[in-house]
């Protein structure tokens, strides 16, 4: 992992070039002083996600392109408004009904989570919690959860999160609602066509305007995001449906750039990646850009559409606005479910569950 991230930099800061031949195996594991093999494990990586290829006979080639399209800007939060300014606008309030991608069937099944495993968890909270479930959980969820969540994010996504970053609520769609009720809907959101329709009609119920960008094999084609003049870019980046497209390491930084560039913010809508097919989960939009991106994920998929749970990560810059905007509405999740959530992580429970689902899938690959 260290010889990957060190790679990963020359890539991205042009060290290596798009179209560059990178050294050879050996070459590399005598500069780094590791094995061959260690070599191979962060160049299969590196392709994995997109930035480099493998070329029979001829070696390992750099495919990531940093684009001049949208050069950043001097500073981390270039153009547009401030969070503060983001302040004094409306107020909140707007639907929540709807669905969202993170209820969207995906191809190929996904084994339930263990019952028996669940019903431990419950028995184990109601023991140890005891009166505590009856107590009214805070605004934007309950503090075990929420160092769940950072320790676990930090763990499998390399996302470093502070818990006030971190708001719980019921599913997809009230948490969309959540962020139009942050940014406001005076501004316009793109989203990717095709793209699951109920993304969309959540919006617009909350009274925000939508337009649809083409989808390309990679993401948003270039030239429908330079078109547009939207203020929040909603993307599905890893798998998104129905196209099931996966954006490409150049495509997630170009949504980075587009949005430093216009001041705009990204809604990255993080469905279905845990079940991802490679040996390590691409890198989240938030985990290389935590100032523009905000991060929405739901436990629908990974232990039962049942349980209307979801997370939203803000960045920090935002928590104040979040607070004095939506900071006064009552969290929907139970909290005896948050304590539940919360036991699943910290045990490890979730992540066994969600390792055995992976090792499944790529042996029926």
């Amino acid at each position: 992992m260290q010889l990957y991230r060190k790679m990963r930099e020359g890539i991205v800061s042009g060290a290596w070039a798009s179209g560059a031949r990178l050294p050879s195996k050996r070459t590399l594991a005598a500069e780094n002083g590791v094995s061959v093999v260690t070599v191979q494990h962060a160049l299969s990586l590196l392709c994995d996600e997109g930035y480099a290829e493998s070329r029979e006979r001829s070696g390992h080639y750099v495919i990531y392109r940093a684009g001049d399209l949208y050069a950043l800007p001097e500073g981390r939060m270039p153009g547009g408004p401030s969070p503060t300014a983001l302040l004094p606008a409306s107020g909140a309030g707007g639907s929540r009904a709807g669905a969202a991608p993170q209820d969207a069937p995906a191809a190929g099944d996904v084994p339930h989570f263990p019952f028996s495993v669940l019903t431990r968890a419950m028995r184990k909270v109601m023991a140890e919690q005891g009166e505590k479930l009856l107590v009214k959980s805070p605004n934007s969820g309950l503090p075990e959860l929420k160092a769940a969540l950072s320790a676990y994010l930090m763990r499998s996504r390399g996302i470093r999160v502070r818990e006030k970053q971190i708001v719980i609520g019921s599913g997809a769609e009230y948490l969309y609602g959540i962020i139009v009720q942050l940014l406001g809907r005076e501004l316009l959101y793109a989203l990717e066509d095709p793209s699951y329709e109920k993304i969309r009609r959540v919006y617009e119920m909350n009274g925000a305007r939508t337009e649809l960008l083409a989808m390309g094999s990679d993401g948003i084609l270039s030239s429908a995001l330079e078109r547009s003049r939207a203020g929040v870019l909603h993307v599905t980046p890893y798998n998104s449906w129905p196209s099931g497209v996966t954006a490409s390491a150049s495509k997630r930084a170009e949504y980075i750039r587009w949005a430093a560039a216009r001041g705009a913010y990204v809604v990255e809508d993080d469905y279905d990646s845990e079940f991802t097919l490679l040996s390590k989960p691409e890198d989240t939009l938030f985990s290389l850009d935590p100032y523009r991106c905000l991060y929405l994920n739901t436990f629908s998929r990974t232990v039962a559409p049942s349980l209307r749970a979801g997370y939203l990560l803000l960045p920090e810059e935002l928590v104040p606005v979040y607070e004095a905007r939506s900071g006064f509405v009552s969290c929907t999740v139970p909290v005896f479910e948050q304590y539940l959530l919360a036991e699943l992580i910290g045990s490890g429970d979730f992540e066994r569950h969600v390792n055995r689902v992976r090792r499944q899938r790529r042996r029926k690959q």
